[in-house]
């Protein structure tokens, strides 16, 4: 304020030989007291360039690119320009640009026609005092605007990031196409894993007539065992519920496979291994009074198979299963 008031005390003076006998004089005291004028308002003007820099740090961090800037014929089109001059979000923007208008342009008529009477007092104030007054409604002005601003602000910026992760937002149809994408075609998935349990079955079926026994229960369950000298312990071969067992049995039985019906131990053989694991500890006395029998038999051995086998309560799910 110091610098404007020395500013226009000077402007205002001006000499006889300045006005008329030079006056391209007048053009470098103007462009003198522009710069004076520029330099006053210098610390304003960084204060303004410092909010808009730091503005999009607080919201979401500093982003630069010059992708706005690279040629896009796209925008010259004008069916495209005319959807966006008349889509939902041009109307929002319109809208809150007249609220905004209304909103700061009332509030300062307000300060306007409330200060009506100071504002024509300044007139009849000395210089000094009525820079000083000036001043005092101007900086009245001022926070008086900015205050509506902020208020605009406060409603705006949650309104923006609210409508911002609204469109980071995929829908349905986006979101199947990115995991198509990203993992492929589920009908294709689902094929390839329908066609790995097939080979897998297949190489299962394939196993069975190289097992030593298989324990049924008797229709619902059916595990294919095998032993050999190499083998810390019994494996699992082939095991298989409802029509699978079914299956499992006529296998065994067209490759002359003993089938030795223990729903308990059965039971526990589907429940708790997979093709290819090793017996269970728990269930070794049993699978071993199994291969037993099955071994006593290859020798023309005439035994009766094991009746009660020492199959834990918690490997045996139980009848319902």
């Amino acid at each position: 304020m110091e610098q404007l008031s020395a500013m226009m005390s000077q402007g205002m003076v001006v000499g006889r030989s300045l006005a008329f006998e030079h006056p391209l004089g007048m053009l470098e005291r103007l462009h003198a007291l522009a710069t004076e004028v520029l330099f006053a308002f210098l610390p304003f003007f960084l204060l303004i360039t410092v909010v808009v820099l730091a503005s999009p740090l607080l919201l979401n961090g500093w982003v630069f690119t010059m992708k706005p800037l690279q040629p896009d014929l796209s925008k010259l089109n004008p069916i495209e320009g005319i959807s966006r001059l008349f889509s939902i979000t041009s109307f929002v923007e319109l809208a809150k640009a007249i609220l905004k208008s209304i909103l700061i342009g009332g509030v300062a008529v307000w300060v306007i026609w409330y200060n009506r009477a100071a504002f024509l007092g300044l007139i009849h104030e000395p210089m000094h005092a009525a820079l000083a007054h000036f001043a005092h409604l101007a900086m009245f002005t001022f926070f008086a605007i900015l205050g509506s601003m902020v208020l605009i602000v406060a409603v705006d910026v949650p309104f923006q990031l609210w409508n911002h992760g609204k469109k980071l937002k995929m829908t349905k149809e986006e979101v199947r196409k990115e995991a198509k994408e990203t993992e492929g075609n589920p009908e294709v998935k689902g094929r390839i894993r329908r066609q790995q349990r097939e080979m897998a079955r297949r190489r299962m079926m394939a196993e069975i007539p190289k097992a030593d026994v298989v324990v049924t229960n008797p229709t619902h369950y059916a595990v294919a065992l095998r032993y050999r000298d190499d083998m810390p312990t019994p494996k699992v071969v082939a095991s298989g519920a409802h029509l699978l067992a079914m299956r499992i049995r006529e296998i065994a039985e067209e490759n002359s496979v003993p089938i030795l019906e223990a729903p308990p131990l059965a039971r526990a053989l589907y429940f708790n291994t997979e093709v290819g694991d090793d017996i269970p500890e728990p269930l070794y006395l049993a699978v071993a009074e199994v291969l037993a029998y099955v071994y006593q038999l290859r020798h023309g051995m005439n035994v009766s198979p094991p009746s009660h086998l020492a199959v834990p309560d918690e490997l045996d799910p139980g009848e319902d299963e």
